[in-house]
């Protein structure tokens, strides 16, 4: 194995012309932060593009970033800060749920199209994606989209990138959105209720004109592990809304919220942004030493169900949700979970309530054994294939890294 680490474009795409006509492939990575994500690499060689970062433009009055993809998100957050500016999506930092070094990267969170808690308001990380250049499975660069919102001149090839684990091009420069960043936050908690009562009160407060950000819930062994006093000293589970933006606006809408709701803890700014980073990095949240983490994606309204239904097939299953419901994190005890890390359990529960489920957190041999991501229907599977032909027809980028060999 040798690990390739070009310094600017045309050495990249010289490297992959290379692995394409010699029949080799290559394990793109740049920070090194995600690569515990996904089924474990099974490339010939190292493809490191961490010399790939650096800000390129930055329009803070036309709300656009253009960087190289490896630029550090810390760099960028930075920037952006200095700004009163922001990533929307939320990237959150899963190094300690993985149990990854390394410096999470632009690229990276596009192109596993990561997004924390403000997601169910603002959208994923592909919402906020422009364009980008890249190279292909040949060895030829190539760009798309721009540098305006609404871009028509051909396909979205933004949609597509992201989301794709480094499957379809490696990418070399990527052009964003960003917004605004809140003047302040508050968050609401409510405190005691059962899963089955917190659930739909996330729902109607989402579906309110007050914003609501983020809406979580934490049943009471979750909560009991946060480090914001709050939610840790509370009575038990702890429901969670989140409203920014100025503060005659977030005053007026924590009010008409609990008028709604009820009323609850009210936590200021600091300890808002302490109790949503804890959420977005799941792991703070989790039974210490759960062996494997699964990322739930059901109907917000059968998200109850699911939890309650894995609950009775796992004594060691422990939930906390996100997205309004929308997100349910499972971790379960790697020998309770069985040879198949709970998937066939998992996925049966899922299959009565619709949506897909995601292996996170898994030893190397059972996330090699078992589907990570959702098994795709004969039809999509083909239609995958087909895609992965056009950009990549050699398989040359992060073979098997999605799917048993593709």
């Amino acid at each position: 194995m040798s690990d390739f680490k070009p310094s600017d474009e045309a050495q990249a795409a010289e490297i992959v012309a290379w692995a394409a006509a010699e029949n080799q492939t290559l394990e793109i990575f740049a920070g090194g932060s995600k690569r515990a994500l996904g089924r474990p690499p099974r490339a010939d060689h190292r493809f490191d593009l961490s010399l790939f970062c650096g800000i390129v433009d930055y329009e803070p009055p036309e709300l656009i970033l253009t960087a190289r993809a490896a630029t550090p998100l810390a760099e960028i957050e930075a920037q952006l800060e200095a700004k009163k500016q922001m990533l929307a999506f939320e990237p959150p930092d899963w190094r300690g749920l993985l149990g990854c070094g390394g410096e999470p990267t632009l690229g990276g969170a596009l192109a596993c199209n990561l997004a924390g808690p403000r997601r169910v308001r603002a959208g994923s990380a592909r919402d906020f994606f422009l364009g980008f250049a890249a190279i292909n499975g040949w060895g030829d660069p190539w760009k798309a989209g721009g540098k305006v919102v609404k871009n028509v001149t051909g396909y979205d090839m933004c949609k597509l990138q992201a989301g794709a684990f480094g499957s379809l091009s490696a990418l070399t420069e990527v052009t964003l959105k960003v917004m605004p960043k809140p003047e302040t936050a508050c968050t609401i908690l409510l405190h005691s209720l059962a899963d089955e009562i917190a659930i739909p009160q996330l729902s109607r407060a989402l579906n309110t004109p007050f914003e609501v950000s983020a809406a979580a819930h934490l049943p009471a062994q979750a909560a009991r592990r946060s480090k914001v006093a709050a939610v840790a000293d509370g009575l038990g589970a702890v429901t969670a809304l989140r409203l920014e933006g100025p503060a005659p606006s977030v005053a007026f809408r924590v009010e008409a919220i609990e008028q709604l709701a009820g009323h609850g803890t009210r936590l200021d700014a600091d300890e808002t942004a302490r109790l949503w980073t804890e959420i977005g990095q799941v792991r703070p949240l989790l039974r210490p030493g759960s062996g494997c983490v699964w990322r739930l994606c059901p109907a917000p309204s059968a998200a109850p169900a699911v939890a309650s239904a894995l609950r009775s097939r796992f004594a060691s299953a422990e939930v906390f949700y996100d997205w309004g419901g929308g997100l349910i994190w499972l971790s379960l005890d790697t020998q309770e979970a069985g040879s198949d890390g709970g998937a066939a359990k998992v996925r049966a529960a899922m299959a009565q309530a619709g949506g897909h489920s995601t292996l996170v957190v898994a030893p190397d041999a059972l996330r090699e054994a078992v589907p990570v991501f959702e098994p795709l229907a004969p039809a999509i599977a083909a239609l995958s294939q087909r895609v992965k032909n056009s950009f990549d027809p050699r398989g040359v980028f992060n073979p098997g890294r999605m799917q048993e060999g593709r």
